[in-house]
């Protein structure tokens, strides 16, 4: 099989199929319940044309829904015998698109099996990593790149945000991973993972994958460190928690908690989505649109308070305008741990921090001192004039990742 990467796979038309045969079954839905809404109108209930015109046209949807059904169905099976040779070289783009996708609808891929859903693992250089001894021997003998000496008792693992994955982290970090092994001798491992799951499934993940990636290391490691973006602070809160819980060795290890704009209070982006639906669902007119915005994942509503627990979120309709109901969750004990946040203006605070996260909320700022994250003062920094992807790639942030780490 050639090794050029691919911006389709085979794997991709089938999952595309069965989100396409989604859509039409979804949009069949919105418009018979649009349709109904105005149909039952005051003027018009008791018509007896009406009437009749609303069984056929339940008779109509309900033949979208049947022909939908069964194309997916064959689809499905047309694609099915391809299966044993989906395991392809993939390219950049192709990586950013399912990334996006999973982030957007990523819950709903999983749980409906569809092969477009991002399974949790272990990447290097966009490899993904085998968990047994002699084959991250192998793994890690190969530096990241020539330059950079290969390292193997400081172990550092980076854990990106939502809709986003590994590579992108390193195209926009530049030589950043080589001179962290280049100078200070850390060996990095990205988590590659589905950002549409919630941040709690994630978290327990994670924890597992820790837990045989450090049973499984070749060496001795003598420092062991986590750097978080964004959504990625929330995972490993929440892997850190979840690892302590079942009782894993790694979270004893850790020894070094690094956040990139992670909302550790949510972000005020989920928090207005969550509104306009709410107005949404105020008019029988416009109340069956209100699917459009259930569309978001999990990992997205996830986000308007910073949810890392599973109590966080269950038992409550995730989509209903709520108050904060998260249980608190202290920083890691033990632990040291930095936040850096991004604020847009230049040289004094704005309210809107990095354009996504407000300052206060990557700091760990709240007005609850339940809630408040208790960063010792030497391990917070702001940089001025960034936006949130700017923490990625900027050199005055990875200065300050150096230093904390040295």
């Amino acid at each position: 099989m050639s090794n050029k990467k691919k911006h389709v796979h085979l794997s991709d038309l089938a999952g595309a199929s069965q989100l396409a045969v989604g859509a039409t079954l979804g949009i069949a839905g919105l418009a018979e319940s649009l349709h109904n809404k105005i149909a039952g109108s005051p003027g018009t209930a008791g018509d007896p044309v009406q009437g009749r015109a609303r069984a056929i046209s339940k008779l109509v949807y309900d033949s979208v829904r049947g022909i939908a059904s069964l194309v997916g169905d064959a689809t499905n099976g047309a694609f099915s015998q391809f299966e044993p040779i989906l395991n392809e070289p993939s390219s950049p783009e192709r990586e950013a698109v399912l990334a996006a996708l999973n982030g957007i609808v990523g819950d709903h891929l999983a749980a409906s099996g569809n092969p477009l859903a991002i399974p949790m693992r272990l990447r290097r250089n966009g490899q993904p990593l085998t968990l047994e001894r002699e084959a991250l021997a192998a793994a890690i003998s190969a530096p990241a790149s020539a330059s950079s000496p290969a390292a193997h008792d400081k172990l550092l693992v980076l854990v990106h945000g939502l809709c986003m994955n590994d590579l992108q982290w390193t195209q926009k970090s530049g030589d950043f991973e080589a001179a962290l092994a280049r100078d200070l001798g850390y060996t990095t491992i990205h988590l590659h993972y589905n950002t549409g799951l919630h941040v709690s499934a994630n978290g327990r993940a994670f924890s597992a994958v820790l837990e045989n990636l450090l049973q499984q290391w070749p060496c001795a490691l003598t420092k062991f460190a986590i750097l978080a973006h964004s959504m990625g602070g929330l995972v490993a809160r929440s892997a850190h928690h979840y690892g302590m819980a079942a009782g894993h060795t790694w979270p004893r290890r850790l020894q070094k908690l690094i956040f990139l704009g992670t909302p550790h209070h949510g972000s005020p982006l989920e928090r207005v989505g969550n509104q306009f639906n709410t107005w949404l669902a105020a008019s029988p007119y416009s109340a069956p649109f209100t699917r459009l915005g259930k569309i978001r994942s999990a990992g997205i509503t996830d986000m308007r308070y910073g949810n890392a627990l599973d109590e966080d979120w269950q038992g409550v309709d995730r989509f209903a305008h709520l108050e904060d109901l998260r249980h608190p969750l202290p920083l890691p004990e033990g632990v040291l741990s930095y936040a850096i946040a991004a604020n847009v203006a230049k040289k004094i605070a704005s309210p809107i921090g990095d354009g996504v996260v407000p300052t206060n909320s990557a700091l760990g700022y709240h007005k609850n001192p339940e809630m408040t994250l208790s960063f010792d003062p030497s391990r917070l920094w702001i940089g001025y004039g960034m936006n949130h992807w700017d923490l990625l790639s900027r050199a005055e942030v990875h200065k300050k990742i150096i230093s904390w780490l040295e």
